[in-house]
């Protein structure tokens, strides 16, 4: 048995803080980069450095890695190389309002334009009334209506030339044309008009008809002068308000001379305040106005005028370089925008002023970070995404039934360049990438952060940096180069390696922090290696009640388990639980019964559907073993239940199907099992045995039971060689090791397994097909030889 039993050097890589030439970090230079994670790097710059359609980024990993700070640091890094940003704005469409424009600029014109166009209105609220009550406006409208009086006289006189041979007269008012009889050159008075005489009546009435008749044409041009009046006042103001316009373009003109965009909105602006300036006369609502009236006319004099105002949908005025945005929340309207509604008298309204930007607006020209657990559960945000960066353009629209609106609005999509950084794990990406078609062209690479890195002498001093740059930045006490060493030790835990260190550092951050809270309680100026420990310590503590309730359980006697003594057909196997932040090994007893029959091995957990896939594996593994082993000669007739003892939840894995093999070996040959010693590994039909996961914690969960029960120094656990390696055990372990009273075995095959436990040897099958006589085998094939005989006998 010994000669499997591994020694101290092998159960635990202790660090040799000899390596480390400092006595406490604040010696140390900081390392503020990234530990270990070449292929991922190389792959980010890769990405980064490609500026082509579906070049986007996947980044795969855990958290704790550093993929998110390394990712977002790295952008900001590439931001500063470019600096294509623009400005963006929305403007009002004076040939279809429900289509807004979109408008770029340079980086910082933006708000330059707004602040421009909306002096340009204020201004010309003033000027415009002021030029069009001024003396120079005041003559030239007197001169419009002294000419239009000469020629309405010139018309009248031309009028009445004619009408005096009819007995009539025209006169202008302000009303209009007059005419009336006339008599002896008089007008008739209404007491001479009474008293005519029905025939006299008709005369008069024939006269006028013959009269209209005869000056119609005269009379048009009368009307017609009437309206050249106005069109003249018309051309008169219009031409004012176009001479007040181009003084004040001409400036604004000037500024964005560049933007062919910019020059035509303005020219339709100039167009449609010539077209609407009466609403420029009087910008004021009447004090004698109130109530709904007031707020009517307002609010409608408001609506006017929003079809000027300038929506800054995008001010990169203060940025440097390009954005980078890490969108936290990433539903619909937040990456792809929205336009807002105001209730407005029970009525709701838009307009291009109330359109919103998402953060792909933002991140335009730039780089944005989104979590892929997080788009994810948005559906129609995932689907947005993907459709923007498939058109090279972002459509604004709202989600929701626009027809339910009584308004509403479709702006002109805004071109989109935009390198996007999905962070998430690996089981996303493939799930990704094996079912959306989409997701293969738009994100071509992958950057995958590993969560382990080899233990070399560089990347421990470079673990010792990245603490030195925590203390530092985070104003923790320093620490010493023990506690460093006892950090690596727990950073090897972590790998489950002990050539390999843990990439996933924020658990070393959070260690660091409440070691730190200790060494402070304890009035310490230095971290040192005990801090570390019972840091260590207290975060089992705080986790492991339900570890504490089961070894009062087992140390009651209320769950079953021997660790001492031997059995028949019964053994310990270990499985791991996990109970969030902490995960512990638990002894469970595995009984077999053996028996005439034909029914193979029957697994009782997998007959009652308690039992997984890789669980009822193993089982099935077993009888392939046992054909291979015993009846590849003759017939084979056995009957075998096993069953996890005291297990009402479902189990799985194959981590036990070794330990099951000894039971049913022990139950055939009928040679009783060490019960002080627990066993964990998997088989294969030819009986080598395969690594398992947990290896830590089952042998420590085995530990802690058997000194519960009280340790008498046989206890032990067999592992599979595999898993040597992967041996990073806690001090108290190492030292009942230490003092002979906790042992650990390391085997290869079944055979090796089977001794150990018995103390019998397996035996070798000779050129018979025999096994050496009171072998393990010899007296299982026995058995199943005789089983075989009561068969053909009954």
């Amino acid at each position: 048995m010994d000669k499997y039993k591994l020694g101290l050097d092998k159960l635990k890589n202790e660090c040799n803080t000899d390596l480390f030439d400092f006595e406490t970090t604040e010696e140390v230079d900081n390392w503020e980069g990234i530990i270990g994670q070449q292929r991922a790097i190389k792959a980010l710059e890769f990405g980064m450095s490609i500026y082509r359609e579906g070049y986007n980024i996947y980044v795969s990993g855990l958290n704790g890695t550093g993929r998110n700070s390394y990712s977002y640091s790295l952008a900001k890094e590439h931001s500063k190389l470019k600096n294509n940003s623009k400005d963006w704005c929305y403007v009002y469409s004076f040939q279809k309002p429900e289509n807004p424009k979109a408008i770029s600029l340079k980086k910082g014109k933006g708000k330059i334009f707004k602040k421009e166009m909306g002096e340009l209105i204020d201004i010309l609220k003033e000027k415009i009334p002021e030029n069009l009550s001024s003396k120079n406006y005041e003559e030239k409208l007197d001169n419009l209506y002294k000419n239009h009086k000469q020629i309405i006289q010139k018309i009248i006189n031309e009028l009445n030339n004619i009408s005096k041979e009819y007995d009539f007269k025209f006169e202008y008012t302000e009303k209009g044309i007059v005419t009336f009889p006339i008599v002896n050159g008089k007008p008739m008075s209404k007491a001479q008009l009474n008293d005519l005489d029905e025939e006299e009546i008709k005369e008069l009435k024939a006269k006028s008809n013959n009269l209209q008749s005869v000056t119609f044409d005269i009379i048009e041009k009368l009307k017609n002068q009437e309206n050249n009046l106005l069109y003249q006042i018309s051309y008169l103001e219009k031409s004012i308000v176009s001479e007040t316009i181009n003084t004040q373009l001409k400036s604004v003109n000037k500024i964005f001379e560049d933007n062919k965009k910019i020059i035509k909105f303005l020219e339709e602006v100039k167009i449609d305040i010539i077209e609407n300036y009466d609403r420029f006369k009087n910008t004021n609502t009447s004090d004698s106005q109130k109530g709904l009236d007031l707020l009517q006319q307002k609010a409608n004099q408001d609506d006017f005028f929003i079809r000027y105002e300038i929506n800054l949908f995008i001010d990169n005025s203060r940025l440097e370089g390009e954005a980078v945005i890490r969108e936290l929340n990433p539903t619909y309207h937040n990456l792809l925008g929205k336009i807002e509604y105001v209730n407005q008298l029970g009525v709701l309204k838009t307009d291009h002023t109330k359109i919103k930007p998402g953060s792909l607006h933002e991140a335009n020209c730039g780089y944005i970070i989104i979590q892929a657990k997080d788009i994810l559960k948005n559906k129609f945000a995932w689907e947005g995404l993907k459709r923007s960066l498939k058109s090279n353009q972002i459509k604004i629209e709202n989600v929701f039934k626009e027809s339910l609106l009584s308004q509403t609005l479709k702006p002109e999509p805004i071109t989109l360049d935009v390198k996007v950084i999905i962070i998430g794990d690996h089981y996303i990406y493939q799930l990704l990438y094996a079912n959306d078609e989409d997701f293969k062209k738009l994100f071509r690479i992958r950057a995958d952060f590993d969560i382990e890195m080899k233990r070399t002498e560089k990347n421990m001093k470079l673990i010792a940096k990245f603490i030195s740059y925590h203390c530092k930045k985070n104003k923790l006490l320093p620490f010493n180069k023990d506690s460093i060493g006892k950090i690596i030790e727990y950073s090897s835990r972590l790998a489950r390696d002990q050539k390999k260190l843990t990439c996933r550092f924020n658990y070393i951050v959070k260690l660091l922090y409440e070691a730190d809270a200790l060494a402070r309680w304890e009035n310490e100026n230095i971290v040192n290696k005990d801090h570390i420990k019972q840091a260590l310590d207290s975060k089992i503590y705080r986790n492991n009640q339900y570890e504490t309730k089961l070894h009062e359980l087992f140390k009651e006697g209320t769950l079953l388990i021997e660790t001492n003594g031997y059995e028949i057909g019964q053994i310990n196997g270990l499985a791991v639980l996990d109970s969030g932040e902490y995960s512990f090994g638990r002894p469970n007893r595995i009984t077999v019964s053996t028996f005439v029959g034909e029914d193979g091995i029957v697994s009782i957990e997998r007959e009652v559907e308690q039992s997984g896939s890789s669980y009822d594996k193993g089982v099935l593994i077993l009888n392939g073993y046992i054909g291979s082993k015993f009846a590849k000669f003759k017939p084979l007739s056995l009957s075998a239940s096993i069953t996890f003892e005291q297990s009402y939840g479902i189990i799985n894995g194959d981590s036990a199907s070794s330990t099951e093999l000894y039971a049913l070996l022990s139950s055939l040959s009928d040679i009783p099992i060490n019960q002080a010693i627990a066993v964990t590994g998997s088989i294969n039909q030819k009986g080598e045995i395969q690594p398992i996961g947990g290896v830590n914690e089952k042998i420590e969960g085995y530990y802690k039971v058997c000194k519960t029960k009280g340790l008498l120094g046989g206890e032990g656990v067999i592992i599979p060689h595999q898993n040597v390696t992967n041996l990073m055990l806690s001090d108290e372990v190492m030292d009942s090791v230490r003092q002979n009273k906790f042992s650990i075995y390391s085997i290869k095959t079944v055979d090796e397994g089977i001794e150990i436990l018995t103390g019998v040897k397996a035996g070798k099958i000779n050129e018979n097909g025999e096994y050496p006589e009171n072998s393990v085998y010899y007296k299982v094939s026995k058995k199943l030889s005789k089983f075989v005989e009561y068969t053909k006998d009954k």
